[in-house]
């Protein structure tokens, strides 16, 4: 019997890999999407459905889940004030959890972050960890998944240090010393896959993390080696650096860095070690030395 399931964030940059694997694991898959054009780099997946809705609407989340057997929450924003993370990490989150409910779709694999805390330094962080209580809450059949910063071809991480490296001849930089432990996107899609598969994941929360510890300013080096040179590194005091990044949120878009965004670089961002991590859904997971030269 096909199994399916209901992928929320599936045309973003996790989703993309996620939405691959399904597909070749027997999955029928639907993406819901608010901008169709958003669904080219998926529609074309076989077995895959792509279906105009908001998934911010309360409604529509009950129209879209009846005649799933799971669902994937990637949903996630990385800059905006209070009231957007409550929006995306938290408001989104409960509504997804009284639809699942009134729907009778049990099974839920929420993917959330590492270092989601309700005392942390940044509303990324406490957002984060709000939203895993409304569904721990809700008594679904839960999985979190926790991943460090997630690298791959198109992150918005390394390619940007890359980026930034090809015009600047110094790299100023806050939160140099805050030290990641990278996971590549292949490898979180892995594991949602895995979760989906395997019952006992139920109840756990997993922590998705790379096998290397390396400091922002290291990862930023290494960016800058496989993208054009890498720069002089500047390490930047925590104050300063939120300075810099409350003049970059000034301009036009998407910030490249935001005040939050530092605020989160007070503490760091690796594995704790008390919880199961990638090994325990049999995934070997990929050194970002070993995938980084596809930049």
């Amino acid at each position: 019997m096909t199994r399916r399931v209901l992928v929320l964030g599936g045309t973003g940059f996790v989703g993309r890999s996620l939405c691959e694997q399904l597909v070749r694991a027997g999955w029928k898959v639907t993406v819901p999407t608010r901008r169709m054009t958003h669904a080219r780099v998926v529609q074309h997946m076989p077995g895959l459905d792509v279906l105009p809705a908001n998934v911010h609407d309360a409604a529509e989340l009950l129209r879209l889940l009846p005649g799933h057997d799971a669902v994937v929450n990637l949903v996630a924003i990385l800059h905006g004030n209070a009231a957007a993370f409550e929006r995306a990490h938290v408001a989104l989150p409960r509504q997804l959890a009284l639809a699942c409910q009134t729907t009778g779709v049990r099974r839920l694999v929420h993917v959330s972050a590492l270092g989601a805390d309700d005392q942390g330094p940044s509303m990324y962080q406490r957002s984060k960890a709000a939203g895993e209580a409304v569904l721990r809450a809700a008594g679904l059949e839960l999985t979190l998944l926790r991943p460090s910063v997630i690298f791959g071809a198109n992150d918005r991480f390394l390619n940007l240090f890359a980026r930034l490296q090809a015009v600047f001849p110094l790299m100023p930089l806050a939160g140099a010393h805050t030290r990641f432990q990278p996971v590549w996107v292949e490898d979180v899609a892995r594991a949602v896959v895995a979760c989906l598969h395997q019952p006992h994941t139920v109840g756990q929360t997993i922590e998705c993390a790379g096998p290397d510890v390396l400091t922002l300013a290291e990862l930023a080096q290494l960016a800058g080696r496989h993208g054009s040179r890498a720069r002089p590194v500047l390490p930047l005091p925590l104050g300063l650096g939120r300075l810099q990044a409350a003049l970059m949120e000034l301009g036009p878009g998407e910030p490249m860095m935001s005040r939050d965004n530092v605020d989160s670089m007070r503490v760091d961002n690796v594995a704790s070690g008390g919880l199961p991590g990638l090994s325990s859904l049999g995934i070997a997971s990929a050194s970002v030395f070993a995938v980084a030269p596809a930049y």
